[in-house]
């Protein structure tokens, strides 16, 4: 009996520590990583140093097993910090990051048209190869955050979503 609620505390015990793992994908971030956190506080989380990729290198970070790219570029954030190296872009293949309506990597195109046909803003447009020609059967499902200029994108490839994007909106 002794080894049962032993084993039952560990189970609870380890099942709290899980809940506290942040998988969130918004607009704005995935998982704790957001765009426009500062390199210092990013680094922090990713318990390695960042460096400012300038759209040549990403930075690989692990964030419980699950691999996040991050693009940092140095930013405007006020006066008191007019360029700041800060996180402008990340990227992920990870199944464990989900928005809050439950779509993440392994939804389907429908899901997220289903899912998202009354959000004020998005686009579904096609991937294009080397020679500007449509790829066939795999595009972007993109919604658009116009207050904080940012873009959450779906890539898709055969119906399926193979990749999450979080980044700023440079069209702003």
């Amino acid at each position: 009996m002794k080894k049962i609620i032993a084993i039952f505390t560990f189970l609870l015990t380890f099942s709290f520590m899980n809940a506290q793992d942040n998988f969130e994908v918004s607009t704005l971030r995935i998982g704790p990583f957001k765009v426009f956190m500062p390199k210092v506080d990013a680094e922090k989380i990713a318990g390695i140093k960042l460096s400012n990729s300038g759209g040549e290198k990403k930075n690989i970070v692990k964030y419980n097993g699950e691999t996040i790219q991050i693009d940092l570029f140095d930013n405007y954030i006020n006066e008191a910090n007019p360029s700041v190296p800060s996180i402008t872009y990340m990227t992920t293949t990870s199944k464990k990051f989900k928005t809050k309506s439950g779509i993440g990597v392994g939804s389907t195109r429908d899901d997220l048209i289903n899912t998202y046909r009354s959000y004020a803003n998005f686009s579904v447009r096609p991937d294009w190869d080397s020679n500007g020609k449509p790829i066939k059967d795999a595009g972007y499902f993109n919604l658009e955050d116009s207050q904080a200029g940012t873009l959450l994108s779906f890539k898709f490839v055969n119906n399926i979503v193979t990749e999450i994007s979080v980044y700023l909106n440079e069209g702003c």
